[in-house]
């Protein structure tokens, strides 16, 4: 923790965060606040701009071909503030990562156990080969990784998807860090491993004190996951609150369209799935407005427009949408027709 920084400050806060690669701008003044040790869920479709914010946390990207503009503040640290060798320390120390796909992130020629161990020593370099593979071993038995004495001499291919993607969290946690980042972390695995890899990042949260942000395109697993729900869409945030205030109480039409498009989000026994229609705006080519008017059902002319202000609905929810109240009223009355709007 900086001199600086205190046991009050949040554990991740983003400011008027934006990324851009070329022209496009695929993160448009994202503001987030994730406190110590609270789990919080970006969720939304693919290309929504997720993986790019989380990635901007760890500044991952090739300065020649990113600009990331705003206030990145995280695990006690101005991120946008830190030097190569400054940023090579809080990368895997103060913030560490669990990537989608483990079999990419982890190197195929080396042992998963030394790739541990290695990780380790880099950071502390007092820390003796014999103390980092206890360690390495610990975070296995920790993670629950079956016989893991001998899967520490394992390479990843030898691995299976699940027992990577434990092996993985295992690496994230190798230097103890304050704040943990997840991308998908669940993708690639079937629904009973998926759960016990949500449920485990719950458990280490609660245990370890850790403070996570998780990227998703599955609600089910936001919900599983995370006290908090940013959704995501085109780049910015539409709607952010309490899992039980998104869930329970949406304001937001996307935010409602992710409900309803799941079989949990059926209003009553009998009703209708309903899909949302059109698909994500081009980034390059921004409508003017409101980025989902175009597939809003409940979209009007200032909609297409102007862009929606922020509004705060209740303590801790915040909706940036015109119609909010119309959205949420819709949404109880299970009034929704499930089609794009007529330009008006």
């Amino acid at each position: 923790m900086s001199a600086s920084a205190t046991t009050t400050d949040p554990a991740v806060e983003l400011s008027g965060l934006r990324v851009a690669f070329g022209k496009t701008q695929v993160v448009d003044g994202v503001d987030l606040r994730v406190e110590r040790g609270q789990a919080l869920a970006l969720l939304g479709e693919s290309g929504s701009g997720k993986s790019v914010t989380l990635r901007a946390i760890l500044r991952l990207f090739s300065e020649g071909r990113s600009r990331i503009e705003g206030r990145i503040f995280a695990a006690g640290r101005d991120v946008q503030a830190l030097d190569k060798r400054a940023l090579a320390d809080f990368r895997g120390g103060a913030v560490s990562m669990i990537f989608q796909e483990p079999l990419l992130a982890f190197d195929p020629v080396y042992t998963v156990g030394r790739q541990i161990t290695e990780s380790i020593r880099r950071h502390e370099r007092s820390v003796t080969q014999a103390e980092a593979r206890r360690r390495a071993l610990a975070l296995f038995e920790r993670v629950r990784i079956p016989s893991p004495e001998r899967r520490l001499d394992n390479y990843p291919h030898e691995m299976s998807g699940g027992m990577r993607q434990r092996a993985m969290i295992a690496l994230a946690l190798a230097c103890r860090p304050q704040v943990l980042l997840a991308d998908e972390p669940t993708t690639a695995l079937d629904a009973t491993v998926q759960i016990q890899v949500l449920l485990l990042l719950r458990e280490l949260q609660r245990d370890l004190g850790l403070s996570i942000v998780i990227v998703t395109h599955d609600l089910g697993a936001a919900v599983e996951a995370a006290d908090r729900i940013a959704v995501m869409y085109a780049g910015k945030i539409v709607e952010n609150g309490t899992a039980h205030q998104v869930v329970l109480d949406p304001h937001h039409p996307y935010t409602i369209g992710l409900l309803r498009s799941r079989a949990e989000g059926a209003l009553a026994k009998g009703a209708r799935l309903e899909t949302i229609p059109g698909s994500p705006p081009d980034l390059a080519n921004r409508p003017p407005g409101c980025p989902f008017a175009p597939r809003c059902f409940l979209a009007e002319e200032r909609c297409r427009r102007e862009m929606p202000p922020v509004s705060e609905i209740a303590p801790g929810h915040r909706v940036a949408c015109w119609r909010t109240d119309a959205a949420a009223a819709a949404y109880r009355s299970g009034s929704m027709p499930g089609r794009v709007p007529e330009p008006a």
